[in-house]
């Protein structure tokens, strides 16, 4: 199966950050704590949407996305893959966008008030709940045995469409782009679930549990 989304652009940024990733096997630092910066950076982009400081946020997004990319390639250069680890990155991962979408939801309510601004809220949850879903639908499959990796709007398209939009644009024309960028998150994160519901009932099909 080809490629998707940015997946296309992995083997060029690993080239790209290999040289730092060797810096920080070098220094000892372990996966897991870089794990936690990522998260950290993200909690802190959670608040500054609170407190309407939108690009600064997007920018912080994007940090704790790049950050998210160093752990892993650390963990496997460095041989310090392990279970639990893949399970801390991935739970940090949930809380991260958790927080990330709950800063929105609180800038949407704080910013305006007005009628738009209340439904945006609920499209931002419906994106939070896609983007969870997207997650849990991958981790059941792969629980079962299966490598479900299909869809558009997965974890990095996300990243890159909220941390630059919101870097970019902030509240620019009224955050008409700002919330065109969350709807389309909204419903391709929701399609992203529905896809890989449909890939693994073609797959799995007739298939017995054991």
């Amino acid at each position: 199966m080809a490629e998707k989304g940015l997946n296309v652009l992995r083997e060029p940024v690993y080239r790209i950050i290999d040289p730092l990733v060797r810096a920080l096997i070098r220094w000892k630092i372990h996966p897991n704590a870089i794990s936690s910066v990522g998260v950290l950076m993200t909690l802190v982009a959670g608040l500054m949407y609170h407190q309407d400081h939108v690009r600064t946020a997007g920018l912080l997004v994007l940090l704790g996305g790049m950050v998210d990319i160093f752990d892993g390639r650390v963990a496997r250069e460095s041989g310090l893959e392990s279970k639990f680890g893949a399970f801390y990155d991935s739970t940090l991962d949930r809380i991260s966008e958790v927080v990330m979408f709950v800063g929105l939801a609180s800038l949407y309510n704080t910013i305006r008030g007005d009628v738009e601004d209340v439904a945006m809220i609920y499209v931002i949850f419906m994106a939070l709940g896609g983007s969870l879903m997207v997650s849990y639908t991958r981790a059941r499959a792969e629980g079962l045995g299966l490598d479900c990796k299909v869809g558009l709007m997965q974890r990095a398209e996300r990243i890159v469409l909220l941390g630059l939009g919101s870097l970019v644009f902030g509240l620019a024309w009224e955050g008409v782009v700002l919330d065109g960028i969350i709807i389309i998150v909204a419903v391709l994160t929701n399609l992203t679930a529905i896809q890989r519901i449909v890939w693994v009932y073609q797959h799995a099909r007739g298939v017995p549990l054991d």
